[in-house]
C-alpha cells in the first residue's frame, strides 16, 4: 500500500536500519555519463541529481525486496495479488470516490466476502479501514502545498467538507490539519 506519507512510513518500517545491497545484485541503471553530469556545476544539476537519486533508490529497493531471503511485508505482497492488488490500485487511483465494499468488490470482480477476507489476509486490514487510513495520509502530503486550502484537500481525498476532513485527520494524526501544516512548514525551513 504504497502512497506518499503512509507509504513512506510503511516502506521504512519494512527495511532494516542499514539496508545493504551487494554490488553483485542487479545492475546500476545510471550510466557513467550521467555520473559525470552530476558533478558538473551547471544549470539543471540539482534536478539531475534528484532524479538520479530517485532512480538509484528505486533500483536499490527493488533489489532489496526481490532477494531470495526477503521477508516481504504483507502490504508489499498484497500489491501483486490479482484481487487485492486490483482493489488497492482502485483505492489509490481515486481515493475521493465514495467507495463502499460492494462497489469495490464489483470493480475487482469478486464478491464482497471474498474481497474482505482476501484483502484482510494479505494487506493486514479490511479494505475500508485501509481507505480510512489512506485518505488522511494522502492529505498530509497535500497539506505540504502551502496554497492548497483545507476544502480542496478534503475534496481531493474524499471528505464531504473541511470539517469532516479535519475531524478524521485529527483522529488519525493527533493534531489538526492546520497544526500539521504549520509544523511541516517550520521543519522544511
Amino acid at each position: 500500500m504504497l502512497v506518499q506519507a503512509d507509504g513512506q512510513l510503511r516502506l521504512l518500517a519494512a527495511l532494516p536500519p542499514p539496508a545493504v545491497i551487494e554490488a553483485s545484485v542487479g545492475t546500476c541503471p545510471v550510466s557513467h555519463s550521467t555520473f559525470a553530469e552530476i558533478t558538473r556545476e551547471e544549470p539543471g544539476q540539482r534536478i539531475l541529481l534528484d532524479r538520479t537519486m530517485d532512480l538509484l533508490l528505486i533500483t536499490a529497493l527493488r533489489a532489496w525486496f526481490t532477494r531470495p531471503d526477503a521477508q516481504l511485508p504483507t502490504w508489499y505482497r498484497a500489491q501483486s495479488d490479482p484481487v487485492v492488488g486490483s482493489a488497492l490500485r482502485l483505492l489509490q487511483a481515486d481515493p475521493a470516490h465514495p467507495w463502499t465494499l460492494p462497489a469495490l468488490a464489483a470493480k475487482a470482480g469478486v464478491s464482497r466476502a471474498h474481497l474482505a477476507r482476501r484483502f484482510t489476509a494479505l494487506a493486514g486490514q479490511p479494505p475500508m479501514t485501509y481507505l480510512r487510513q489512506h485518505r488522511p495520509a494522502l492529505a498530509a502530503d497535500l497539506l505540504r502545498e502551502p496554497d492548497t486550502t483545507l476544502a480542496v484537500v478534503a475534496d481531493r481525498v474524499g471528505f464531504a467538507n473541511a470539517f469532516a476532513f479535519s475531524n478524521a485527520f485529527k483522529k488519525e494524526h493527533g493534531i489538526s490539519p492546520s497544526e500539521y501544516r504549520m509544523r511541516e512548514t517550520r521543519s522544511a525551513s
